[in-house]
């Protein structure tokens, strides 16, 4: 009889073989699906998309630019030949349903006016497409859930375009509060103001925009005292004011607000659509504190602490850093750190800001 050793050896030898093909076709299709580019579509072809987003596509390791939708027949013209797409990658509002049939096209990327974003995500995700929406996510909170529950019934995900979230010098200031390096944070200040210009202008048209400053750049502070903190506010008090009653007829000029944490933290945020030098993040902890001036632009930000060092890291493309991120989490199908819901939650602390200024009472959060 054969040796009951080798026997099993001659076993096993024909189950590793008998398997060889399976395990090579997998680790295959892994290392294609990790090599693979995902083709994003750009919604919206403004300036930000041509200076900003379009750039930093060519700089991603995981996605690609694939398509175009746009209602300007000219931008269209110039993006095909600059970038070399076909005209069937090319689409209008109207016929973003047409991407379902378009293999190429894995994730849209919404950059059209505020007010227009539930549509366009919609569209999109009844496609069958992945969506990344340009901040603030919608102008209610109403509008916010009807993004997050049109991709849930698709099957896709969600992403909100907060590109300070990838910002080396704000994760660090994420972990010195998470490490309590000064101690547990008490007082945090952040503000960003922009001139916005002149009238014309969808930013000061309220049915566009849904918001002046606080909806364009306010959120950022806004933004980072819930990120630094790790905490929802409980309570939030707010002033608005106007000097040019004729460009800011339909939305805010210039606002203030404070919030409070449940750990009670206090947060002091300013934003301004005509005001210069407002672009900072401060964190005031028991030992000591930290900063960023500048701290929301798209390069150049950097910070000190109170103990002489310095908080500065190497640039790096934010845009490209933010799609890369979803690019991921669409390829290993894990939700986004900067996900719709996390977009929601800053619409509906906005919402309050807005209910706070108006009746001049603060306005609890649940």
């Amino acid at each position: 009889m054969p040796d009951p050793s080798r026997r099993r050896f001659l076993t096993e030898t024909a189950v590793a073989l008998a398997a060889a093909p399976f395990i090579s076709t997998s680790v295959t299709r892994a290392r294609a699906q990790e090599a693979r580019k995902l083709g994003v579509a750009v919604c919206g072809l403004g300036r930000l998309s041509e200076h900003q987003i379009a750039p930093a596509l060519a700089k991603t390791k995981h996605c690609r630019l694939a398509g175009i939708v746009t209602g300007t027949p000219a931008k269209a013209e110039a993006w095909k030949a600059k970038y070399g797409l076909p005209a069937t990658s090319v689409y209008d509002y109207d016929t973003m349903h047409r991407m379902a049939d378009n293999p190429h096209i894995d994730i849209v990327y919404v950059v059209t006016p505020n007010a227009l974003h539930a549509q366009h995500t919609i569209a999109a995700a009844k496609a069958g497409k992945h969506v990344f929406c340009e901040k603030p996510l919608e102008i209610s909170v109403e509008r916010c859930q009807q993004m997050i529950d049109a991709c849930k019934q698709a099957g896709r995900l969600l992403g909100t375009a907060y590109r300070c979230q990838f910002d080396p010098h704000h994760l660090e200031c994420i972990r010195l509060v998470r490490e309590e390096v000064f101690g547990k944070p008490t007082i945090l200040q952040a503000g960003f103001a922009i001139n916005v210009g002149e009238p014309g202008q969808w930013r000061l048209q309220r049915a566009l925009a849904g918001g002046g400053a606080l909806m364009d750049v306010g959120i950022y502070a806004l933004q980072a005292t819930r990120y630094l903190t790790g905490e929802e506010p409980v309570m939030v008090s707010a002033q608005e004011t106007k000097t040019d009653l004729r460009r800011f007829a339909e939305v805010d000029e210039s606002m203030v607000w404070t919030t409070k944490f449940p750990s009670g933290v206090m947060a002091y945020c300013s934003t301004s659509y005509k005001a210069g030098g407002i672009q900072n993040l401060r964190v005031n902890a028991e030992r000591g504190w930290f900063e960023l001036d500048p701290a929301f632009f798209y390069d150049g930000n950097h910070g000190r602490r109170s103990d002489g060092k310095e908080i500065r890291f190497p640039e790096i493309d934010l845009f490209a850093a933010e799609m890369d991120d979803f690019a991921r989490c669409v390829l290993e199908q894990r939700p986004s750190k900067v996900s719709g819901e996390e977009g929601m939650r800053d619409v509906r602390i906005m919402q309050a800001i807005y209910e706070s200024a108006r009746t001049g009472r603060a306005v609890t959060l649940g």
